[in-house]
């Protein structure tokens, strides 16, 4: 009984330990879908709206526990990674000017269902773009 709790806490200590340190793949990761609209997804969230790629950039690199996987302003779309505080579990944020047009897709990396972290982390940049 005690050998399979340290080998289940053990397993669950590697997982942990995994998904904090896996690489991100920016030729997986940095790809916007060919149709984003405004939608919630089981695994994260697409929004649209007018608005200035440069201006939202700086919003989301001052959100905590954000980097840039791959991209920039002026090729005119950025993937951003955000890791949960607790498990340091990985989100993907790709955002794409399209004209005057910005479009955001924010998906999970792990797991099945993002209980809505995307959609609710994307809505926040958007108001805050809508405040400047």
């Amino acid at each position: 009984m005690k050998l399979t709790a340290i080998i289940l806490v053990a397993a669950i200590v590697a997982l942990l330990v995994f998904i904090r340190m896996a690489p991100s793949d920016p030729d997986r990761w940095h790809a916007m879908p060919d149709n984003v609209s405004d939608r919630d997804l089981d695994s994260g969230a697409m929004r649209t709206l007018e608005g200035d790629l440069a201006a939202l950039d700086a919003i989301i690199r001052d959100t905590p526990r954000t980097q840039v996987l791959a991209g920039s302003v002026s090729e005119g779309m950025i993937t951003y990674v955000t890791r949960s505080r607790v498990f340091g579990f990985p989100d993907y944020s790709t955002v794409r000017q399209d004209g005057d047009m910005l479009q955001i897709h924010g998906r999970l990396r792990f797991g099945k269902s993002d209980l809505g972290v995307n959609a609710a982390r994307i809505d926040g940049w958007l108001r805050q773009l809508q405040a400047r």
